[in-house]
């Protein structure tokens, strides 16, 4: 949930709301009361590049789907006169 502050708290307490924000807080900021901007944590960039060891290892962990109960399962629930 994100905490709501003023510009002007913003302005003046911004070493601390920066450490905040480091330590995965949201804060909305507002002008005159009214929402102006969203300041929160960057999210991480996904990686390019799995190893083949970690391929292998979620191969090998996967669940084993039967396809004929699968179709079974969709057709039951999905309306075929769509």
């Amino acid at each position: 949930m994100a905490r709501t502050i003023a510009q002007r708290e913003l302005r003046n307490d911004n070493a601390k709301v920066i450490e905040a924000v480091t330590a995965g807080e949201t804060f909305v900021v507002t002008r005159n009361g009214v929402p102006v901007a969203e300041l929160r944590p960057v999210r991480p960039s996904r990686r390019t590049f799995i190893s083949r060891d970690e391929v292998a290892a979620l191969a090998a962990a996967a669940i084993r789907i039967d396809r004929h109960r699968f179709r079974r399962d969709l057709d039951r629930v999905i309306d075929q006169e769509l």
